[in-house]
This record gives structure tokens, C-alpha cells and sequence, in this order.
């Protein structure tokens, strides 16, 4: 194993661990962060020359606690944190998963239930969680949350400044405690998965890697609580999803649209389990917005083919769905089912309504676009392909939002040579 993938595996695997630990032991959620960072990139330049150490969460952690005891003297914060510095160890074995009363047999989520306090709105204990634990960075956690990159970067500062300020104490809850943080933790995992699922931006579409972690915590998860029915349902959802990972990206890393797909190449004992994890939830008959994403996700995982989707269930699952989350990304998602269902003169009349609040999101103008497409007004596609084009942030979709212009340029004003679906923006539900 080269140091470049060492070190990438090592970041995966050690930087929640990492940044708590000092977070845990200098109750400074910033300088925990940059000292981590700092220890990355000092592992970059020293393991080429003396090799990629046994224990490399070990030596990161070592290194992260010097360079914050460095810091902590050079800004001279003060004798009494100091001597806390000067007590950090890591101890010569890992410490045992579980080994507090909370119950949660696994350290990274152990981790996100401590990040996720109830002082905190939920949808800081999310963002923090992500940006500390996950490692997502503020770019991509402020276009989950659809906020400019300057308002996330506030929130999180305005954030650790109340954990700072109100003394709130970083550590895990007992077991009791553990519902009231269930909510903010789901949240983490679905947003990890997302990323996962669909990168927000860069040149690939996928973080397999990232969306697998995000079902293993989920299966842990739900192991922890059985009988939680959105727990389920969320693990259900990512399963789904989670099974036409392999047919999502063409060769070169063209995206290709759910009707485009291989469903034979569909990941059947996946579907199998999260369609069955789905019903239990439901029999629980306490329905919440992850349960009813997973039947619009099983909707289309088990639809032999694009025309044996059910579109009209599909609507009115999101027209469900908003009750729980009312959004403009659900109200977009809806729009594409009534299109489907009803016809794109449907689909386009409930676009309109959204331009606002979704300006500047590509998957707005994509979905315009493709309305147009079936209706045979190609000009007017192209112009909205082209908008999303210049809106879209990975390559994957950019690729595959220049074919669809070369298409509707190639016929203009022409008949439309191919009735089919419009992509469904279920990257964000």
C-alpha cells in the first residue's frame, strides 16, 4: 500500500477518533480540528521516509496532542490547561468499544451521539457532527443544508462558541439518554450517505467508501434500537439506494439516469433487505420521512422496468412526505412524479413555484429541461440543459447534461424521438 492510500485509509478510519479525543481532553473544538489536520499532512511528508507506522491511529493522536500542547503553550492559554495538556496519553491499546454505560457498540457512532447534544438546534448538532466526525468539509456540508458556504461557516463558529461559552461537556450519553439525540444522529447518517451516494462536488459522482460507512453505522444502529421504526426506515433507504451503486456511473464516470440503468446489475439481496426492513417499520405504524423516502426508493428498486414504475404512488408518497419535511427539493421531487404520472404539462405547471427558493440548485433547470424534452421543444431544453450545466458541480453530471444538449441540438424543433423519463433529482430527497 503506497503513504498517499495509508494515509487517505488512515484519515477514513481515525480522523473522528482523532479530532474527539482532543476535543475531549482541550474542550476546543478548533484548535482539536487543526491540530488533526496537522498531523495528516505531517503524515504525508515523514511516512514516505520512515514507513507507515503499525498503529497509525496511534501515532496520529500522538502527534495532534503534541502539536495542541505546543499550541496551548505558545498562546499561553493558562496553567490549568496546561497541566491538562500535559495529562494527554494514548493509551498502548485501542480502548474497548463500549466501555461507558451508553450501550453503543461502536466508537464512530458512540462519537456521533456525543457530537449531537440537545442544547444544540438539531441542525447544528448535524452540521457539527459532520464537519468534525465525518470530515465532511464546510463546502459540502453547506450544499446538503442548500446555504451558501459563508452561512454553514458562521453556524459552526456560532456553534462551538455555545459549546464553549455554556460549557457543554463532550462525552457520551448513558443509554437513557441516547433517544433524545436520535434524530440529530439519523441526520448525520443520512447526509453521509448522501455524500456518498452523490458527491456534492469534485470529478466523481460516488464516495462508495463514505456511503458504505454510512450503512454499516445505520445496520449498527439498528441493532442498538430495533424497534425504532425511522431507524429502520433510514437503513432501509440507504439499502435501497445503496444497491444500484454499481450501475449509476457509465464508463469514463458518465452519470447514467435511472431509466438508463441495468437492472439486472441491481444489487437483488440488498433490495431484499431493505424492502423487508421497510415493512417492519411500517408495521410499527408510526410513519416519519425515512420510512416513506424507503417506499419511494422501493418503488423504483423493484419496478422490473422505467414503465412499471408506479409514478402516481411515487407523488403521492412526496405529497406525504412534505407533511414531514416541508421543502422545496420535496416539492421538486414531487414535481417530477406528477410529470411522470399526469404528463409534463403537469410537471412543468408546479416548477414555476420553485424557481426562488431553489436558485442557483441545477437540478431545478434539469428537471425543466427534461419536461421540455418530451413535450419535443428541444430548443428549450437545450437552453435549460445548458443552464444546469453551468449550475452542476461534479463531472459526472455535467457529462451527461452536454449529451442531453448534443440530443436536443441534433433535432430542433423536431418530434421527440424518445418519450422517457426525466432524471429524478432523488440524489437530495
Amino acid at each position: 500500500m503506497d503513504v498517499e492510500t495509508a494515509v487517505a485509509e488512515a484519515f477514513r478510519e481515525e480522523w473522528g477518533q482523532v479530532v474527539a479525543t482532543l476535543i475531549r481532553i482541550t474542550g476546543d473544538w478548533d484548535l482539536a480540528e487543526e491540530c488533526a489536520q496537522e498531523a495528516f499532512a505531517l503524515a504525508l511528508r515523514t511516512w514516505p521516509r520512515d514507513g507507515v507506522p503499525k498503529r497509525p491511529g496511534a501515532w496520529l493522536t500522538t502527534t495532534a496532542r503534541n502539536r495542541a500542547t505546543d499550541r496551548l503553550r505558545r498562546e499561553t492559554l493558562g496553567a490549568a490547561k496546561l497541566r491538562e495538556a500535559g495529562r494527554m496519553h494514548v493509551p498502548e491499546t485501542p480502548e474497548v468499544p463500549g466501555h461507558d454505560d451508553s450501550g453503543v457498540p461502536d466508537d464512530r457512532l458512540r462519537l456521533i451521539f456525543t457530537c449531537c447534544h440537545p442544547a444544540l438546534a438539531t441542525e447544528a448538532q448535524v452540521a457539527l457532527a459532520l464537519r468534525t466526525l465525518a470530515g465532511l468539509s464546510t463546502a459540502e456540508i453547506a450544499r446538503a443544508f442548500l446555504v451558501p458556504e459563508a452561512t454553514m461557516s458562521q453556524r459552526l463558529v456560532r456553534v462551538k462558541r455555545k459549546i464553549r461559552n455554556a460549557g457543554i461537556p463532550y462525552r457520551v450519553p448513558p443509554a437513557h439518554l441516547l433517544p433524545e439525540r436520535t434524530a440529530a444522529v439519523l441526520g448525520v447518517l443520512y447526509l453521509t450517505f448522501n455524500e456518498g451516494y452523490s458527491a456534492s462536488a469534485g470529478p466523481d459522482l460516488l464516495r462508495p467508501d463514505l456511503a458504505a460507512e454510512a450503512v454499516r453505522l445505520g445496520r449498527v444502529l439498528a441493532r442498538l434500537m430495533p424497534d425504532e421504526p425511522e431507524v429502520l426506515g433510514l437503513l432501509a433507504l440507504m439499502l435501497l439506494q445503496h444497491a444500484r451503486r454499481a450501475t449509476r456511473v457509465g464508463p469514463g464516470g458518465v452519470l447514467v439516469p435511472l431509466e438508463e440503468q441495468d437492472r439486472t446489475r441491481w444489487d437483488t439481496a440488498l433490495i431484499a433487505e431493505g424492502t423487508q426492513l421497510l415493512e417492519t417499520a411500517l408495521r410499527r405504524r408510526h410513519p416519519g420521512p425515512y420510512q416513506i423516502q424507503a417506499a419511494i426508493a422501493a418503488c423504483h428498486a423493484t419496478a422490473a422496468t422505467p414503465g412499471d414504475t408506479d409514478w402516481a404512488q411515487i407523488a403521492g408518497l412526496y405529497r406525504e412526505l412534505r407533511r414531514f419535511v416541508p421543502s422545496a427539493v420535496v416539492e421538486l421531487n414531487r414535481a417530477v412524479a406528477v410529470g411522470m404520472a399526469d404528463g409534463p404539462l403537469a410537471g412543468l405547471a408546479l416548477l414555476d413555484e420553485l424557481a426562488v427558493p431553489l436558485e442557483g440548485y441545477h437540478l431545478l433547470p434539469a428537471t425543466r429541461a427534461d419536461f421540455l424534452r418530451r413535450l419535443g421543444r428541444h430548443t428549450e431544453a437545450a437552453h435549460w440543459y445548458a443552464t444546469a450545466r453551468e449550475l452542476a458541480t461534479t463531472a459526472a453530471e455535467r457529462s451527461y447534461l452536454t449529451r442531453r444538449i448534443s440530443e436536443a441540438v441534433s433535432v430542433p424543433g423536431g418530434p421527440d424521438r424518445r418519450e422517457s423519463e426525466p432524471r429524478p433529482p432523488e440524489e437530495t430527497p
